[in-house]
Parts: C-alpha cells; sequence; structure tokens
C-alpha cells in the first residue's frame, strides 16, 4: 500500500511556470548583456552570518559545507575581472522549513560593476515589475517606514524605547536579547504587514546591519547601512548592498561574526578568508542583490506554501 509520497507536491502546472520563469529571468540578464555563471555550491567555507546556518557535508572524509549563497564566489569572479554577472541554481540553509522556506532552494543573485545599492534598486523593481505584473512601486527608508507606522526613529531611538514598543505592539512570550532584535521583530511582525500592495524598496538600513554592505552617512548625517530590502504584499524577496569592497573592513566583520557565534554557542564555521584576498586584489565598486525564485513563483502563480512551486521538497526530496 502506497501513501503517494513519491509524487511532487507542485502540479505539473506550476513546474511548468517554474520553466516558464527561469527563461524569462535568463532573458532580462541577457537583453541587458549580464553573463550567467556557475560557482560552487560545496565549499571548506562556510557563512560567517550569526543569523544563517550552513549545512554540513563530507568531501573525501573532510567537512564542506553547502553554499547558503553563492555571493563569495561570484564576487571572486568579479575581482578577477569578469564583469556584470549572475547566478541561478540552488543554495541551501539549514533550518530553514515552513511555508515560505525549504533548505535548499532557488537564488538568484546578480552583480552590478559600477552601481550603487540606488541604481540596482531600480533593476529590481524593473524584474519584479515585469514578471508580477505590478506597476505601484514605493522607495522608502528604514527609518521612513519606522516613523511612518510607529512614530519612532529606529536610527536614534534608546534600546528602552525600542523594548517599549516592542511590548506594546507584539505579544511575546520572551525578552529581545538587544536592539537589532527589536528591530527585526518590529520590522517581521509589525511593519512587513503594514506595507500595503504593490512592490516595496525599503533602504538605509541600521548600520549594525550592515552585514557585506557599505556604511556611509545619509542626509541626516546618521551612519546608515547601504542596503536595501524588496518586498511584495509585505514578502521579502531580495536583500541587496552596495558591496563592501575594503578588505580590513571585511576581515573585521568575518572575526566579529566569529566572536558572536562564539558568544552564543552557535557553531563557529571556517570563513572565506579568499574572499579577503579577493578584494586586497581589488574588486572593483558594485552593487549585488540575491532575490528567492520560489518565494517569486509563488507570488506570480498565487499559492500560498512553497511547496506549492518545489517539485520535491525536504520532506519528498
Amino acid at each position: 500500500m502506497t501513501d503517494n509520497t513519491w509524487q511532487p507536491t507542485a502540479s505539473l502546472a506550476a513546474l511548468r511556470q517554474r520553466a516558464a520563469l527561469l527563461a524569462d529571468i535568463r532573458q532580462f540578464f541577457a537583453r541587458r548583456q549580464v553573463l550567467e555563471v556557475e560557482v560552487p555550491i560545496l565549499s571548506r567555507r562556510a557563512t560567517s552570518d550569526p543569523h544563517i546556518d550552513s549545512i554540513t557535508a563530507l568531501c573525501n572524509g573532510d567537512p564542506a559545507y553547502l553554499a547558503t549563497s553563492p555571493e563569495f564566489g561570484l564576487k571572486r569572479l568579479l575581482a578577477a575581472g569578469l564583469g556584470d554577472c549572475y547566478y541561478l541554481g540552488k543554495a541551501f540553509r539549514e533550518g530553514e522549513a515552513g511555508g515560505r522556506h525549504n533548505p535548499e532552494f532557488t537564488m538568484l543573485e546578480w552583480y552590478r560593476c559600477g552601481w550603487d545599492d540606488r541604481k540596482l534598486m531600480g533593476e529590481v523593481g524593473e524584474l519584479l515589475s515585469l514578471v508580477l505584473d505590478i506597476q505601484v512601486v514605493q522607495s522608502l527608508s528604514y527609518r521612513e517606514l519606522f516613523l511612518r507606522e510607529l512614530q519612532l526613529d529606529p536610527h536614534t531611538a534608546s534600546e528602552a524605547d525600542l523594548r517599549a514598543c516592542v511590548a506594546r505592539e507584539i505579544e511575546l512570550s520572551f525578552a529581545p536579547s538587544d536592539r537589532d532584535e527589536c528591530l527585526d521583530l518590529l520590522m517581521s511582525h509589525r511593519l512587513e504587514p503594514a506595507m500595503g500592495g504593490g512592490i516595496t524598496l525599503l533602504y538605509d538600513f541600521p548600520a549594525s546591519q550592515a552585514a557585506l554592505a557599505k556604511v556611509a552617512e545619509d542626509a541626516t548625517g546618521t551612519p546608515v547601512a547601504r542596503r536595501f530590502e524588496a518586498y511584495v504584499n509585505g514578502l521579502e524577496l531580495a536583500n541587496g548592498y552596495w558591496e563592501l569592497t575594503d578588505p580590513a573592513e571585511q576581515l573585521r566583520r568575518f572575526q566579529a561574526d566569529h566572536r558572536y557565534r562564539g558568544a552564543h554557542k552557535l557553531h563557529v564555521y571556517p570563513f572565506e578568508e579568499r574572499l579577503v584576498e579577493a578584494l586586497q586584489s581589488g574588486m572593483p565598486e558594485c552593487a549585488g542583490v540575491a532575490l528567492g525564485v520560489d518565494r517569486l513563483l509563488m507570488l506570480a502563480g498565487g499559492y500560498s506554501s512553497i511547496d506549492q512551486v518545489i517539485a520535491f521538497p525536504i520532506e519528498r526530496a
């Protein structure tokens, strides 16, 4: 007797829509002369991001890691002089499961040489408008969103004020550990649902959330992370940076991530020192963005769960 778990969770119509979407994405970049490339998805190095965990594998008896993103490989190609390029393929993250997540997923990531985050935001908006047939695109800063919805400046508010706002706006069974967790909770529970319809491009995040983006002063003189996120109907689709090119700062951030992971009893992975070497050789000024293709397909096809757009999610893989 069978329980039919051999069958795909996605309909055949959804799988055909996936094929059409991938073709549309490739045509979008072909028209712009952005080169498709492949980079390793199995590496001796892993992410250092405190909020992302790598999936560990064995390769010739030694630990290796499935790529959480193609970022490090793409940046090494940029430093080698390849120019504008993109990756469209698989990425992997430990612990990612749910209605919007699967440990194995499809990622689109691309880089534009000589661009900053503002210019790349425009291209992200063009791609999303084309695929989703949505013409309403709003751009606003992280500060503007907080002020509009919560009457709170996220860059200058004290941690006590942020904690009070969380307590007032969100019902939680735990206390946030620091100001960034307060901001993240307010964003995910309160602000994302308030973004409304259409495409929202949110930029100038707190400097403490820079990850691999440059930090620069905004018009008020406040240091901000030159990064952006793209949302459609409150669903996060893309995360982009005006990319960090300073090798010393890159190394400092890798080391800070390691200290954070160690202090919070998280697994400490070997970080990609070859990226630091690539930056030392001279990676060009550029902007890059990563976009979740499965979520994009969910929106394009009107699907409510990621299982409806993946043939075999982890439960059936």
